[in-house]
């Protein structure tokens, strides 16, 4: 008998498998940088556009590969247009419900670029209705293919170990640099720099933690007249384990540096960043010393990566509709608090809960 395997007259063999044929929704950053992921990627296919400004939509059809008559000026004609396995959603903030909606009514995979939405009624009925799809819908929150957060995840979900104290903190020239962009439009954006990189800050807490927020006091000082625009916050998050987070947020630096610390009895775990590199990894022990495990970056997927093996293998994407759902709801609570007295607004546990 041969030692070559044969594969199951059932199961799909890799000439079986046609590539995913993705549609893309807005030619701006995120279409463009990971709508060439999927471009490269082997078992996708970028095969539509649709963006409002028909420069974009003429550059970055371009670069994507899209034929001219598979460009459209409303991502519902080309939902309706053209035959798709799936969207890449990276479109202003404040659109992403109603887009993620007319996927879902044509049962396709998702891919939406972070915050899931802005509002958090959006967000619970979006995680209610993905519970009962079977298609794929991810977060693009990106720490969570970090091999430092995958690691301090790891790391916390050891028996008897919890961070109980937890710094975290962003800067970057945001303010300046967004000024007429639409990132500083609240009604596309739906706040300001915390809705905008300081959501990554708030997921990558939350999702390597584990832990369950309960309560979200805020101060902010805003750009606008209007206290919509934030361009610097100080969040702290109480949760149900009496542990507490304290997030730090500038928009108005030279640069770009990120620096995360959580600490319990044991030690610490650091997680440091520069000029938007992935995070350097380091454990403190309890007697002050330092250790730098060995981290492999040669196997950390991109986005596209880890979104087509969702499709492919039927199982969660590293990060869900729920880690959206946690990160809209600490992040609506923190303007709300910022916009009254900066006093504590409770969350509702059914919004957060992991279990």
């Amino acid at each position: 008998m041969s030692d070559t395997a044969v594969p199951d007259a059932d199961e799909p063999t890799d000439a079986d498998v046609s590539p995913l044929r993705v549609g893309v929704v807005g030619g701006g950053f995120i279409g463009r940088t990971v709508g060439t992921e999927f471009v490269e990627h082997e078992d996708a296919d970028v095969v539509a556009l649709a963006d409002i400004d028909p420069d974009v939509l003429d550059e970055t059809g371009a670069k994507l590969g899209v034929d001219a008559d598979a460009r459209y000026d409303d991502y519902e004609t080309m939902l309706d247009a053209e035959p798709l396995d799936a969207v890449l959603i990276g479109t202003p903030h404040t659109l992403h419900y109603d887009q993620i909606l007319a996927a879902f009514e044509r049962d396709l995979h998702v891919l939406c670029d972070k915050p899931l939405t802005t509002d958090l009624d959006d967000a619970r009925d979006l995680v209610d209705r993905d519970a009962d799809r079977d298609e794929v819908l991810m977060v693009g929150y990106q720490r969570h293919l970090y091999p430092a957060f995958v690691e301090a995840r790891e790391l916390w979900a050891e028996e008897d170990r919890e961070p109980r104290w937890i710094t975290a903190e962003v800067c970057q020239d945001w303010v300046d640099r967004f000024e007429d962009a639409w990132r500083q439009d609240a009604d596309l954006s739906g706040g300001g720099y915390l809705y905008d990189t300081g959501s990554h800050l708030l997921d990558c807490v939350l999702w390597s933690t584990g832990l369950t927020p309960e309560a979200v006091s805020a101060t902010m000082q805003f750009v606008d007249d209007a206290e919509r625009i934030d361009g610097r916050a100080n969040v702290t998050v109480r949760f149900t384990n009496g542990a507490t987070a304290s997030f730090s947020l500038s928009g108005e630096t030279p640069c770009m540096r990120e620096h995360v610390r959580m600490w319990d009895e044991e030690g610490a775990v650091t997680l440091d960043s520069k000029d938007w590199e992935p995070s350097e990894y380091a454990e403190i022990d309890e007697d002050s010393g330092e250790h730098r495990p060995r981290l492999s970056r040669g196997d950390q997927p991109t986005k596209a990566e880890a979104f087509v093996e969702a499709v492919r293998t039927g199982e969660d994407p590293v990060a869900t509709a729920l880690d959206g759902l946690r990160v809209t709801a600490v992040t609506e609570a923190a303007y709300e608090s910022a916009r009254s007295d900066g006093s504590f607004v409770a969350i509702d546990p059914e919004d957060v809960a992991l279990d």
